[in-house]
């Protein structure tokens, strides 16, 4: 690829601004379906009206998500201002994508929860526990740190959750066993690296690598749920022990659905939809369930109210009075 060194350079930039090595391989991307939309020509030779006649047509032939545009967006922008340092100096007119009517979020039953978890084990297990007992994201899980389980408090820390926000919320006490259990298990392995000596810690969020390049090596800054190999960190060259991978929990959790028979299509956001469901149906306000998820806007919570077995209302059908 003629652009191949361009890219390398793009790659060069993100790791010393700090960003995210997803943010990486998303901007990379971008930038690499620019390229090519635009038959592999120079970037410095081409400009605004290029990006907006790719944003075009991300919109109306793509028909991709806003959110996705905005992306590919952020990501042009950054190869010209930042790599290029050829910043686009006026406004770009190209068509909105559109946002489509937002679905009803999927939920379980209580009993559908209960079959589901029953049939799975191990670590996947206690991932899926923790995402319908405390309302969080796969990768929110998956990230969490020992510093952020509380058993004192009965709390779980959520760091750089969606919107580079911190919250906090609850630690179902039947967990609190297993993840003393499973934190046992992570500390033989911490013990167990710090023998390697090309061990090169924990990952770190942001700028945390170099203001406090031995938190990484600290045991507060290791996964709860640490990977079962090492492998060599892909920006640095060194050896580290990441997080779970989330296609793990993935299949494990579509595997359990099937053998229990649910036909619903069940992923680990639907237990987070059925965390926020079957609290407001227990009769916890809007609000306290709206921190609990973090969310920024309560009318993404207020949709959960569409969904609930027993609305506030307790409206029954007058077709039911005839029997």
């Amino acid at each position: 690829m003629a652009y191949a060194n361009l890219l390398d350079r793009v790659r060069e930039v993100i790791r010393q601004k700090g960003y995210s090595h997803r943010t990486e391989q998303a901007y990379v991307s971008w930038i690499r379906r620019f390229i090519i939309f635009h038959n592999e020509r120079r970037p410095q030779e081409m400009g605004a009206r290029e990006i907006e006649q790719f944003l075009t047509y991300l919109a109306r032939e793509r028909c991709v998500a806003p959110s996705t545009q905005n992306q590919a967006l952020q990501a042009l922008l950054f190869l010209y201002r930042e790599v290029l340092h050829q910043p686009i100096d006026r406004r770009l007119h190209f068509p909105q994508a559109k946002q489509p009517p937002r679905p009803l979020p999927v939920v379980l039953t209580r009993e559908e929860v209960r079959r589901v978890l029953d049939a799975m084990e191990g670590t996947p297990k206690l991932v899926a526990q923790l995402l319908y007992g405390s309302g969080l994201r796969l990768m929110e899980a998956l990230r969490l740190r020992v510093q952020d389980v509380d058993f004192e408090r009965g709390q779980l820390w959520v760091r750089d959750g969606k919107g580079f926000k911190d919250r906090v919320t609850v630690l179902p006490q039947s967990l609190i066993g297993p993840l003393r259990a499973q934190l046992r298990h992570t500390r033989l392995l911490f013990e167990y690296d710090r023998q390697f000596p090309h061990w090169a810690g924990a990952t770190l969020p942001h700028a945390l690598e170099r203001e406090a390049p031995d938190a990484a090596r600290s045991w507060s800054w290791q996964y709860v749920f640490p990977a079962a190999r090492l492998v060599q960190d892909p920006r640095t060259g060194t050896w580290r022990r990441h997080h779970l991978h989330e296609a793990v929990v993935q299949r494990a959790l579509r595997k359990a659905a099937r053998l229990v028979g649910i036909a619903k299509r069940v992923t680990s956001h639907v237990l987070r939809h059925s965390f926020a469901t079957h609290l407001l149906e227990a009769g916890y306000d809007v609000r306290t369930v709206q921190a609990l998820l973090g969310h920024r806007d309560v009318k993404s919570t207020m949709v959960y109210t569409h969904v609930m077995q027993k609305d506030p209302l307790a409206v029954s059908s007058p077709l039911d009075a005839l029997s």
